[in-house]
Formats: structure tokens, C-alpha cells, sequence
């Protein structure tokens, strides 16, 4: 007998927005369809779902019906270690992202873009160059609507897609017209064994199905890219852009411009032109041009979305100026080289927030320019004994905080006309907030009140 659609369950973990994305989509395309998820939902969701008929459970598993699933599309932020996916591993069951579910479900061009750092940035860029001249695009992943809802509901003829290495993992025949590799420093080792080549190898997977025609953009100047590249040798056509001319990059910086050679064209634009600051945010504007000149985007449409873009909240946001300190919120800062970026670009003396939880980090990257930049050192978090232990008697000032009340109160104490207060956590923010983006509301909010 036949199996049809209706007598396939397909199994949704997780009732986010990735997750209820999925359920829309599943049944949608006529499967029978169960999402379930540990923790309790938002109401938002919970409406959702009722108001689509979809059967849900939450606060709670139950594995009998979890077990009886032909395919399971599983929330990235589930690791593969916990015990429910041991018991679906055993019994063989198949797991994948919402990015492979959906994309089976599309015809459209897919821009795709990983990275440690800078990756919702340029995303967001690319979206803007592309929405701006026109196209047809919608925007999702990592950000925004669930690109699965996005498929069942709407139509788009491209899709500008963040995708973290989480979602890269549930990933086997989803292909990318266009990928982008921004660059690979350690995060998240908490989730891959402590072990830096699980996690490069959850990234490169975003070359993954890739041919000939398609694109690979990527940093020349980082070694565990550019290492990785050499040993898979990927049959894909590269473009790679870096700090510098060289013999293989298509795009660079030069006399104060970036340049992009691409079809035989050359694209420039003056550095200074540039909406985003800091030479990290040149790096991620290389690539989006590059997207953008693949793309056909004018030279005048791409210099005019260069120059006007806006930034993403919670990134190197200026929230206000206060008593002649400027406050400025990175919260999206969860890893040790975001925090990086972040101190290179401060050009007056900081007292900077740190602090969540920690996820296998090395506080030795960022050590220099603390250092050289910051003047006072405040600590957001429940366990701050790693970070007292790395750099107590290397910063004369060093406060611990239980609250962002308290420590943008304290850094008001702290700060002095000329200064910057910033708040780039270099950490997880599920301690002490919801997400990075509540530690983030929290700061300006509290910000705003002095």
C-alpha cells in the first residue's frame, strides 16, 4: 500500500518561530502534523497554531509520539546530544532543518550567509541592496520571518537566508545559488565537543550541492577558511575578497576605496562613503557588493544602498549620549572575536560590559586592546569567576553586576565626558535575559532613564 501525505506525520521540535514556520508549511503540503516542544510557548504561537488547526503539545515531550514520526524538523537551538534525539537517532528516524525543509518547497534563488561574525549584518545589507533595486526578495533564517512560513504563505522569486551553524547541520540537499562565508573563529565549541573542527565543519556546509555555476564568496585572510577550501577544493566557482589586493581576490580595499571585479566590470566606492563603520564592516560590504554585482545591481542602485543602509539593532548601536559618554549596544556580541571587532572600532577610552554565559571562551584575543582601550571593566553575570580570573590584576577598575540596571548605573559612576560605555557581552545572554536582543532592550531602556 501506498503511503500518501496525510499518512506521513511529519514531527516539529521545537514551537518557535522556526518551528511553527515548519507546521504551516507541513501541513500546507498535506502531512499529518505534531509539534512539540519542551518549554512553553508564546502566545503568539500558541494562537498560530489554533487558529491553523495544528496538534501541539508544550511543556513537555511525549517521546511515544515523537517515536512514531517519518521525518522530524528540529528547532536549531536542540542539540543532537539531547536525550530524545539519542532515542529518534536509535530508531532511525530523519532530522532536518527548517532551511532543508523549506527549501524543497522553493524555486527560488537562494543567497545564503554564515560566519562567526558580522553574518546579520550582511545579511541585512544584501537585503537592502536587493529590496532597494526591486527584486522580489524575502528575508529569513537566522532573521526574521521563518522561511518556511515564508514559502507556505508568500511568493518570492529570491531569499537572502542567515544561517548559523545550527541550522547548517540539518542541511543534506538544500543548495545555495549564492554562498557567503564571512570568516570562522571559535564559538559554540560548548556544543561541538569542544572540538573547533566540528563547528568549521557544520559551516562549510553551506557549500554543500554547490556546482559550477554557483557562487562561493569568502575571506582570503582567514586562515580556517581559506585552509578548509584548499583541502575540499569544491567545484564551485570562488570569489574571495580580502583587506589587500591579491593574485586571487575579487574584491578589496585600496587608496581609501573598495573595489570589486567581477564580470569583467570594476565596481569602486570610496571607504568614507560607507554607512557602516569599523574595517570589519568594509569586510562585510565587500561581500554584499559582491552579491549585488553577480546580481546585476547597478553600480549607481549598489553605491546608493552602501552609503544609506541603517545597520541592525543590537549591533555597535549608538543608543544615546549622556553627560558626554556615549552608550553603545553590541549585545549581539556572543562570542570573543565579535567583541573584537567591536573594541578595535572604539576610538576613545571605554568602560566595557562583560559577562552571560559562557561558552568555552578565550579571553586572550581580545586581552591587547583591552589593554590599550578600555579604562574600567564591568561584569554582567551570575558566574564571573572566569572572567575575574583572566583579568583581575591586568585592569585597575573592575566591577561585578547582577543586573543591567546595575551595571549601566555603574558605568555611569565610571564613565567621564569623552568617553563611551559599551556593552558587547562577548557571551550567551541566557543567564540573566531571554536572548541577546532582551539584553540589548534592557540596556537601552536603562539607558535611556539616566
Amino acid at each position: 500500500m501506498t503511503l500518501t501525505m496525510s499518512d506521513k506525520l511529519m514531527v516539529i521540535l521545537g514551537g518557535g518561530e522556526s518551528g511553527v514556520g515548519s507546521a504551516i508549511l507541513a501541513q500546507k503540503k498535506g502531512f499529518s502534523v505534531f509539534l512539540s516542544d519542551n518549554g512553553l510557548l508564546k502566545e503568539e504561537h500558541r494562537e498560530t497554531l489554533r487558529a491553523y488547526n495544528i496538534d501541539f503539545e508544550e511543556g513537555g515531550h511525549t517521546e511515544v509520539k515523537v517515536l512514531q514520526a517519518d521525518e522530524i524538523v528540529k528547532s536549531p537551538g536542540i542539540p543532537d546530544t539531547a536525550p530524545l534525539m539519542q532515542k529518534v537517532r536509535d530508531k532511525g528516524i530523519h532530522v532536518i532543518s527548517e532551511i532543508e525543509f523549506a527549501g524543497r518547497y522553493t524555486n527560488a534563488r537562494m543567497i545564503c550567509i554564515t560566519g562567526s561574525n558580522g553574518k546579520t549584518t550582511t545579511t541585512s545589507l544584501i537585503y537592502h541592496i536587493l529590496k532597494s533595486a526591486g527584486l522580489n526578495v524575502g528575508l529569513g533564517g537566522n532573521i526574521g520571518k521563518s522561511f518556511a512560513r515564508q514559502v507556505a504563505e508568500e511568493h518570492f522569486d529570491y531569499y537572502v537566508l542567515e544561517l548559523s551553524s545550527f541550522q547548517l547541520e540539518g542541511v543534506y540537499d538544500f543548495r545555495a545559488d549564492i554562498a557567503v562565508l564571512l570568516n570562522i573563529t571559535p564559538d559554540h565549541l560548548d556544543r561541538y565537543d569542544h572540538n573547533l573542527q566540528h563547528y568549521v565543519d557544520a559551516k562549510i556546509r553551506i557549500i554543500r550541492n554547490q556546482r559550477m555555476e554557483d557562487a562561493f564568496i569568502y575571506w582570503i585572510d582567514d586562515p580556517i577558511v581559506t585552509k578548509e577550501i584548499e583541502k575540499l577544493k569544491p567545484v564551485v566557482t570562488t570569489y574571495p575578497f580580502g583587506k589587500q589586493k591579491k593574485a586571487d581576490a575579487v574584491a578589496y580595499t585600496e587608496n581609501g576605496k573598495m573595489i570589486i571585479h567581477t564580470k569583467e566590470r570594476e565596481f569602486n566606492m570610496e571607504l568614507e562613503l560607507l554607512a557602516l563603520e569599523g574595517m570589519h564592516n568594509v569586510y562585510n560590504s565587500l561581500a554584499s557588493g559582491i552579491v549585488a554585482k553577480l546580481m546585476d545591481i547597478s553600480d549607481e542602485q549598489l553605491r546608493t544602498s552602501l552609503s544609506d543602509f541603517r545597520g541592525v539593532p543590537h549591533r555597535l548601536e549608538k543608543v544615546a549620549s549622556v553627560r558626554g559618554v556615549q552608550y553603545i549596544n553590541d549585545s549581539k556580541a556572543t562570542n570573543v572575536n565579535s567583541c573584537w571587532y567591536a573594541l578595535q572600532s572604539m576610538r576613545t577610552r571605554t568602560v566595557l560590559i562583560l559577562g552571560g554565559t559562557d561558552k568555552g571562551n578565550d579571553y586572550r584575543e581580545i586581552e591587547e586592546l583591552v589593554l590599550s582601550k578600555v579604562k574600567a571593566l564591568i561584569f554582567l553575570g551570575i558566574d564571573n569567576r572566569k572572567l575575574h580570573a583572566f583579568f583581575d590584576g591586568k585592569v585597575d577598575v573592575i566591577r561585578d553586576a547582577g543586573s543591567m540596571k546595575e551595571a549601566v548605573d555603574t558605568a555611569y559612576e565610571l564613565a567621564e565626558r569623552g568617553d563611551a560605555v559599551l556593552l558587547s557581552p562577548c557571551c550567551a545572554s541566557f543567564d540573566l535575559f531571554k536572548n541577546y536582543e532582551d539584553r540589548g532592550d534592557q540596556f537601552k531602556e536603562c539607558v535611556r532613564k539616566l
